[in-house]
Formats: C-alpha cells, structure tokens, sequence
C-alpha cells in the first residue's frame, strides 16, 4: 500500500510540475482608444488587444473626428466604415492583412450585395477573413452598416 501511495504522489508531483512549466503566461489586456475615429469619451474602447489579438469595436460610416454618419447611403457607409476600420488597426500597429474575422450588422439585408461590392475591394482575393453577416433593427446613428472585426499577428 505504501508503494502504490508513493507512486500516486510521485505522479502528482511530475503532473503538477509539468503543468507548471508548460503553462503559458496570461497575456496582457490593453485598453485602446486612438482619437482618430470616434471621440475618447465614449463608453467604450476602440480596440482592445490581448497578446497577439486584436478585437476592434464595430465601426460605422461616421466622419472621422464627428458623431455624424457620411452622406449617400450603403456604399459610401460600407466605405467609410471600412476606411475607419484601416485607421483604428493602423493605431495600433495593424493592417487589413491582420483581419481574420468580420462580423457585419446591416440595416436592411436586402442590401447585402452592395456592401459586399464595397467589402472585398478591401481584401486581397483568396484573402478574405471569416465572416458572419446579419441583418439588425436599429443601429447606432441609424447607420446601414456595423461591421466589427479581429486581428492577429502571426508568429
């Protein structure tokens, strides 16, 4: 009996120093808010990095700097958004290249095709990121297009 104990805590011991050593360290959280998109004093973050990833908040087709949407309708919200999208990883040492996730919120589904003729000009083909696309009710500033996305850098 004495033996069967000492080998249980013998492999207790070589189990918790394995996982010990083999346990990655918890990456840090960074708060991020460039001021080249939407004002700090909202009540959210920009981007928020964690290691290697990077989760931005949803952009809409606001005019840099203001709370007010571009004139025009989908392509020239999908347009903005996106290029709000390109400023906010540039802030933080990201690029388009980076993207391998969006979600798209739009007002009206049936505008789905319009968005994504403005959509993959931002992509390289063969390059796109995963993507998920619903249609919503009521996005903020009565925009007609959301789209939030994650970036990683590779190894």
């Amino acid at each position: 009996m004495k033996t069967l104990q000492s080998l249980l805590l013998a492999t207790a011991s070589v189990l918790a120093s394995f996982n010990a050593a083999s346990a990655e360290p918890v990456p840090a959280i960074q708060y991020l808010n460039s001021g080249k998109v939407v004002p700090t004093n909202l009540p959210f973050s920009e981007a928020v990095r964690v290691g290697k990833l990077l989760y931005l908040s949803g952009q809409v087709g606001l005019v840099p700097g203001t709370l007010k949407l571009v004139p025009g309708g989908m392509k020239e919200e999908a347009q903005q958004a996106m290029e709000n999208i390109k400023t906010s990883l540039d802030a933080s040492g990201y690029a388009l290249t980076d993207v391998v996730k969006c979600t798209v919120m739009l007002a009206d589904i049936a505008e789905w095709a319009a968005f994504n003729d403005v959509y993959k000009t931002y992509f390289a083909p063969g390059r796109f990121p995963a993507r998920s696309a619903l249609g919503a009710n009521g996005l903020a500033f009565n925009a007609r297009v959301e789209i939030e996305c994650i970036a990683a850098h590779g190894e």
